[in-house]
């Protein structure tokens, strides 16, 4: 598959979700249109101008209204609602973890006013940056997601997130989950040991960090980061389910991004 043949089919199946939203009068692109170029941006994990350019040396002729690159990622921030509508459902059984995304290098910590990290541990080493804190269904699909900065605890800063998803499926989690007074019915604390499902969410790190680059993002406003981390997880929910989902006889799915590596 060409990758305008890929771009075209990625747009007819983020139009077949968007069908009935509906183009503003004073608008050059249709939703699904921007969607579908955040989507692309997301996969293609480079900065803001670096994706600019690779859309308009090689793909300008599929997307003939683009705005100028600044309005086109405004359009993207003000579009990412839409990114709900490809979340998946949750199952009986989930998984909640977090995800530390280095902003900026610990070494120029303070040095800007418009730092929006913070400094907190991941994977035991020290980054300024953001956390993600994500929900997989059974199958690893993401379900839900929030984002703080890198050093909040996650059992205090994602309480809203477990809440949510509790009422509809029994979530595993670490540790990090633990806090005092706080014991939500359906949350199973287990021991790294323990939890075998883990490969779960370390094959769903692994592919989002190796094709999208995401454990370091470049971004300067809290607003355009969270869009981001919306069309990413969005993105990874329409690629993995490209083919359709198959489930061996151990139960597993077996999944990857590479093929549509940009």
């Amino acid at each position: 598959m060409t990758t305008v043949d890929f771009i075209t089919e990625l747009f007819c199946r983020v139009d077949d979700e968007l069908h009935d939203v509906p183009k503003h009068s004073q608008a050059n692109l249709y939703p699904s249109e921007v969607v579908t170029l955040a989507l692309l941006f997301a996969l293609k994990g480079v900065g803001n101008r670096a994706f600019y350019r690779w859309l308009t040396r090689d793909y300008l002729a599929l997307f003939p209204q683009l705005p100028e690159r600044t309005r086109l990622f405004r359009l993207f921030n003000t579009h990412r609602r839409w990114t709900t509508r490809f979340m998946a459902q949750p199952t009986l059984i989930g998984l909640i973890d977090t995800y530390g995304i280095e902003l900026l290098h610990p070494r120029r910590e303070g040095r800007s006013v418009q730092q929006i990290g913070k400094k907190g541990l991941s994977n035991k080493r020290w980054i300024v940056g953001g956390k993600l804190c994500f929900v997989l269904n059974h199958v690893g699909l993401i379900v839900d997601w929030a984002v703080d900065t890198a050093n909040v605890y996650d059992g205090t800063a994602f309480q809203a997130v477990v809440e949510r998803n509790v009422e509809n499926m029994a979530l595993f989690a670490d540790e990090g989950f633990v806090k005092q007074d706080w014991h939500p019915d359906n949350l199973k604390i287990c021991k790294r040991g323990e939890w075998n499902s883990r490969m779960i969410v370390e094959t769903v790190l692994s592919m989002l960090t190796l094709v999208n680059h995401f454990k370091k993002v470049m971004h300067r406003k809290w607003a355009y980061f969270k869009s981001r981390l919306a069309y990413t997880m969005a993105m990874f929910n329409v690629l993995v389910q490209w083919d359709g989902l198959e489930i061996d006889e151990e139960g597993a799915v077996h999944f990857h991004l590479a093929p549509f590596s940009l």
